[in-house]
């Protein structure tokens, strides 16, 4: 059932979660608890991937000192607004797989499916993620101490229940609304490009 009073209209009909997920950046500093970070990581856990090889890892931060660590990462104007989210994570993949050592060259997908299983779990308990390609790969790797030869770091996300935009900064404030999509024929074509 779509939710009218979302103002997002759908080409076909599709469950209203699609047209609720989105990317907010005012977010409450309420701390998540421990039932709702094990939701989302293992709602991620879940996804499917290539030789069922799960090459992602989240490395999150929850406390207030890791959450400004990891928002030494960010870009400027990124830190302006996720470092007030109670979660900041990083989505990382594995370059090669584990069972023979070959670069998979999928992991990024996978990486991808994982998050988006996230970030709908994140909808289904109230909270909104804020998925973020604005941050520095080579800081994040040192912040992180992850192997650059292992791991490729694909983005940082920020979660949390929805704040009020009057909080952020009038720049950001401006942007803290519903996007719309290309047309569905601009993303799917039969038989050929």
């Amino acid at each position: 059932m779509i939710d009218r009073s979302n103002p997002r209209i759908p080409a076909a009909d599709v469950d209203s979660q699609f047209l609720d997920r989105w990317s907010p950046r005012a977010f409450e500093s309420t701390p998540l608890t421990d039932v709702q970070l094990a939701a989302l990581f293992e709602a991620a856990r879940w996804s499917p991937s290539c030789y069922n090889d799960q090459p992602w890892l989240f490395v999150y931060a929850v406390t207030d000192e890791d959450r400004a660590r990891f928002a030494e990462a960010l870009v400027p104007a990124n830190q302006l607004w996720a470092s007030l989210a109670p979660l900041l994570l990083f989505v990382l993949c594995r370059r090669r797989f584990a069972h023979n050592d070959q670069e998979n060259r999928h992991a990024p997908f996978d990486a991808g499916a994982a998050w988006m299983s996230l970030a709908l779990q994140a909808r289904k308990l109230g909270l909104h993620a804020h998925a973020m390609a604005g941050f520095s790969r080579q800081k994040a790797h040192e912040i992180l101490g992850v192997p650059a030869e292992d791991y490729d770091i694909m983005a940082a996300v920020a979660v949390g229940r929805r704040g009020a935009a009057e909080l952020l900064p009038p720049e950001v404030a401006a942007r803290e609304q519903l996007s719309e999509r290309k047309p569905l024929q601009e993303v799917a074509r039969e038989g050929k490009f």
